[in-house]
């Protein structure tokens, strides 16, 4: 347990560092593997917090500090309804419900299909991403999804993702520890791995500036898809 819960940290850190958004998307699938559900979550709230805290002031000067409000203030909306969600609803329904959502939007996008991008579908997608992140821990997907439907550049991407998820990472922290409780196990795992973490961001940011924005794009598919299926598969189960 503990060699796989070091390289799932390890290579996430390497894919938030190098994209924006890696981290939750990679690692939450297989950290439910290892741990019940309250602790998944939350251990991958604190990495990544960690990540997008040491990262933010490299990189700021990319980022949409309006977008970002925008995203906020749609995700102060849906994070109380994810947790909500997260002690009341059938988790493995939603879970096959957003993976379908997730792969019926990536063939959208891989076909080009592309939208304007509008205050309210910003706020839409901050939403979404609020509602994601304290019901299932996946803040990433609805996110991810807006940015590639509007066709942004790497760096904006990168940047104002991990601004946003400054504030949501804190909030739906916050907010599973009041409504869900922690533990002392969670704490001291997530502290364990930071050593982890700090080479995963150094790593990543080395591949950040070789990665093209054609190659960038790619990879973004195949994490939404990896994503999707995933879930679907794991509710399934």
């Amino acid at each position: 347990m503990i060699f796989s819960f070091a390289v799932i940290v390890f290579v996430a850190s390497i894919l938030q560092t190098s994209t924006g958004f890696g981290f939750s998307i990679m690692a939450t699938p297989f950290l439910l593997i290892l741990f019940e559900p309250r602790e998944a979550i939350q251990i991958n709230l604190i990495l990544s917090l960690v990540i997008s805290c040491v990262l933010i002031q490299k990189i700021k000067k990319d980022t949409d500090s309006g977008l970002v409000k925008r995203f906020i203030i749609g995700s102060a909306v849906g994070l109380p309804i994810g947790i909500v969600i997260f002690l009341l609803a059938d988790i493995d329904k939603l879970k096959i419900g957003v993976s379908l959502l997730i792969l019926s939007f990536t063939v959208l996008l891989i076909l080009k299909f592309r939208i304007r991008q509008t205050r309210i579908r910003d706020l839409a997608a901050g939403g979404f991403s609020g509602i994601l992140t304290t019901s299932i821990g996946m803040p990433g997907p609805p996110v991810l999804l807006y940015f590639s439907g509007i066709d942004t550049g790497k760096e904006r991407l990168r940047a104002t993702t991990l601004a946003f998820y400054l504030f949501i990472y804190s909030a739906s922290l916050l907010i599973q520890i009041l409504f869900v409780g922690t533990s002392k196990a969670i704490w001291l795992s997530s502290a364990a791995a930071l050593p982890l973490v700090l080479v995963g961001l150094f790593i990543g940011n080395r591949l950040f500036i070789k990665i093209n924005q054609r190659i960038f794009q790619a990879f973004l598919y195949a994490l939404l898809i990896f994503t999707g299926v995933y879930l679907l598969l794991e509710s399934w189960q």
